[in-house]
């Protein structure tokens, strides 16, 4: 009889865990105000009157690149004609390649 009751207890304990462990802190923590927004009235306030959030920049049409250049390269790479890039790398220093002599045999 104790081992039915020992495991109606374990089984109590787990439930209670998982019923608890969905809340979450927000009813846990103390605060004097009916939401997380609130206090955020002047912020609020200033950020709807704002006339145009947009940089000045933002309405810039000229967009300064080779379109040209651009549809060139879109094609090679619909053909698979991708020239590989040169040069790219972190170190400032060239290095070449050094052809590798195979050993002297030695005489007889």
């Amino acid at each position: 009889m104790r081992r039915t009751n020992s495991r109606g207890i374990t089984v109590a304990a787990l439930a209670a865990t998982l019923l608890l462990g969905a809340c979450t802190d927000m009813y846990l923590d103390r605060r004097d105000t009916l939401s997380f927004e609130a206090g955020n009235a002047n912020a609020s306030n200033k950020a709807i009157q704002v006339v145009d959030p947009w940089p000045v920049y933002a309405a810039d049409t000229n967009i300064p690149y080779n379109g040209e250049r651009a549809a060139a390269a879109a094609e090679r790479y619909r053909h698979n004609k991708v020239t590989p890039p040169k040069g790219i790398g972190t170190s400032s220093v060239r290095y070449e390649s050094v052809a590798v002599q195979p050993a002297a045999s030695p005489s007889n």
